[in-house]
C-alpha cells in the first residue's frame, strides 16, 4: 500500500515533498521516517522536483558491462549541457544515474519519466531526445 500511495501522491504533487510524504504517512498510520525511507529507496520516486522529462540512466552491472552506463551518461551530459543531478535551463530535461532499471537482458537502458527505453545506442538516444524536445 505504501508504494501505491506514494505513486499517487507523486502524481498529485509532482514529486514527493514533505507535505506529500506526511499525508501518505498520516493516511496509512505509519511514521514519516518509514514513508520517506521507502520513497528515497526506489528510483521511481522523486523527493525533489524534476524537469518535464526526467532521464534516469541505468548504472547497474549489466549496463556498465555493455559499455552503456558511462557512455550514455557522458553523451547526455554533453548533449544537454548539464551534469547528473541538474536540469536544463528551459526545464525540459533533468538527468541522473540510478542503480538498476531491471532491464539486464536488454541493456543498456534508461527511463524517461515512467517509460523504459532499452537496447540503446547513441543514435537511438539522439532520436529520443529530439522527439521529446519537439513535444
Amino acid at each position: 500500500m505504501v508504494l501505491t500511495a506514494l505513486y499517487i501522491a507523486q502524481e498529485q504533487y509532482g514529486h514527493l515533498n514533505e507535505e506529500a510524504i506526511s499525508r501518505v504517512a498520516e493516511r496509512l498510520g505509519l511514521p514519516v521516517s518509514q514513508v520517506y525511507s521507502t520513497a528515497s529507496f526506489y528510483s521511481l520516486f522523486h523527493t525533489k522536483s524534476t524537469a518535464k522529462y526526467h532521464i534516469q540512466v541505468c548504472a547497474g552491472i549489466s549496463c556498465a558491462l555493455c559499455d552503456g552506463a558511462e557512455k550514455l551518461t557522458e553523451y547526455l551530459e554533453e548533449k544537454l549541457d548539464i551534469q547528473c543531478g541538474e536540469e536544463t535551463p528551459d526545464g525540459l530535461f533533468s538527468l541522473e544515474q540510478v542503480q538498476c532499471l531491471a532491464s539486464c537482458g536488454t541493456s543498456p537502458a534508461m527511463r524517461v519519466n515512467d517509460e523504459l527505453y532499452d537496447d540503446l545506442n547513441l543514435a537511438k538516444v539522439d532520436r529520443l531526445i529530439e522527439q521529446l524536445a519537439e513535444r
